[in-house]
């Protein structure tokens, strides 16, 4: 007699069960009761876990499918904690004060948009992390968007796009280096097949902020007194010089010698803290509790205080906890087949290569959704289109450019997402908020869709480490042929 259970996949309606309980959980919560998605999610998961124990997984089973897909994290999450510690100390420093105080001298409330977002690109892809691009320049733009009466929403919905173009165009970033080998092709061919949808998006993008700051921000009725006293409270607090900028160049060193994240995030932290220490008079016990604290003062101005006070390991803990939780949720739902149930038929029902980009972008962005991870949300869809993108003669880099399309740039859009919280708890709005205003967000995945019907930029398989001239003859023999 063997006491050995039965595993079986669950039902459509077991699958459902979970994600149904999870959207209407997180709204009510969220929208009605104000409490935090943190209990939802959990809620959520004793759910899941319950129906994959009714399937015949066992506890240790579900637990170790939440558990997997923590570990395989551990290290975005420490990055997280190093962000906080950059953003504290670069405080400290001056470094993040000096930002905003020279950008409101030089930047123009009608240039804001495009030229933040161009700043935030040049950030993403020289130090290949849309974290850091945000948690840096784009924390010194929401300062700076205060100071010239922009809506803050506006402005993280710029950061965010500027951001996440750079992440994905960067060779450095882990989402990019994921998609390629999750995708199985060389890096730099992936990066390459991107830019078919991603640079006439992001020039959309910078057409609509062109646009929106000439409609929006009244430039002729700007009111520089906001500005200015926000410039006179940092100056009185702090001792603001081009020097003090030490930290960035660091922070590019790194982006350059191609430092890993870590390492480059606790030495520009470091740089930060001696800066902090010989410009601004800090003691070593300040500078050293405002790494775990984060930077306190009364400015006796209330626009720069919300903008200087941040920072630390703890200002993240809401963060990370949202993401321990959400992650072992989706692993919950990876592990014991509830996204192969949910998902799995779309790639039957796939007749041609748009519907194939259509579904596979839809899929990664559903993943974001309900695996609440970015690197999740690009390896399930490879998993799943890949044997299609064969089938059909595609080169596997138009698969991980399709997967780039929807899952990273969606995974910000979703509050319980980690990239989402991440974003949220970096730029002080919320997603809901900033939504409408990530232009290349909202753009890429409808445009990439838009140019793959009209047989626009598809790759296939024989085209692969080819020249230009080679490619362009492949095409003339294909459409002649």
């Amino acid at each position: 007699m063997t006491n050995e259970r039965t595993v079986r996949l669950p039902k459509i309606w077991e699958a459902l069960i979970p994600v149904i309980f999870l959207m209407v959980i997180i709204i009510i919560s969220t929208v009605k009761w104000g409490i935090e998605p943190h209990m939802p999610i959990v809620a959520s998961s004793i759910v899941a876990a319950l129906i994959a124990m009714r399937c015949g997984h066992s506890w240790g089973s579900v637990a170790a499918g939440g558990l997997d897909s923590i570990k395989g994290t551990v290290e975005a999450l420490i990055i997280i904690m190093c962000v906080g510690m950059l953003i504290g100390s670069w405080v400290w420093s001056g470094t993040m004060p000096a930002m905003v105080y020279y950008g409101l001298k030089l930047i123009t409330p009608g240039a804001f948009l495009v030229v933040g977002c161009i700043l935030t690109l040049i950030v993403g892809i020289s130090t290949g992390s849309s974290w850091t691009a945000s948690g840096t320049v784009g924390v010194a733009l929401m300062g700076i968007s205060m100071g010239l009466g922009i809506n803050p929403a506006i402005a993280a919905g710029m950061v965010i796009s500027g951001a996440y173009t750079g992440d994905k165009l960067s060779p450095l970033s882990d989402s990019t280096n994921v998609a390629a080998a999750a995708a199985q092709t060389p890096l730099y061919d992936h990066v390459r097949a991107m830019m078919t949808t991603t640079i006439p998006s992001f020039s959309i993008a910078l057409v609509l902020y062109a646009i929106v700051g000439a409609v929006v921000v009244d430039e002729a009725g700007y009111d520089a007194t906001l500005a200015i006293n926000i410039q006179n409270a940092i100056s009185d607090n702090f001792y603001i010089s081009p020097w003090i900028m030490f930290p960035v160049l660091v922070v590019i060193y790194g982006a350059v010698k191609r430092i890993p994240a870590i390492p480059s995030l606790l030495l520009a932290s470091a740089v930060a803290c001696v800066v902090a220490m010989l410009a601004q008079g800090a003691s070593f016990p300040e500078v050293f509790g405002g790494l775990q604290y984060g930077f306190s003062a009364d400015t006796g101005n209330e626009v720069a205080d919300k903008l200087l006070n941040r920072g630390g390991v703890d200002s993240m803990m809401w963060t990370i906890s949202l993401i321990m939780f959400a992650l072992f949720f989706g692993g919950i739902l990876e592990k014991c087949g509830f996204i192969e149930v949910l998902l799995g038929g779309i790639v039957k029902r796939v007749k041609t290569v748009g519907g194939l980009v259509t579904a596979t972008i839809i899929t990664g962005i559903i993943c974001d959704v309900i695996l609440t991870d970015q690197y999740l949300a690009i390896m399930v869809p490879s998993k799943m289109y890949a044997k299609s993108f064969d089938d059909r003669g595609l080169s596997r880099s138009f698969l991980s450019r399709t997967t780039e399309d929807g899952a990273t740039l969606w995974s910000p859009m979703i509050p319980w997402n980690g990239c989402g919280a991440y974003q949220a708890a970096t730029l002080g709005v919320s997603n809901w908020a900033f939504f409408p205003y990530a232009f290349m967000n909202l753009i890429n995945p409808v445009l990439a869709i838009v140019m793959t019907y009209m047989g626009i930029g598809i790759k296939y398989k024989e085209e692969d480490g080819k020249t230009r001239a080679e490619i362009k003859e492949i095409k003339a023999k294909r459409k002649n042929g």
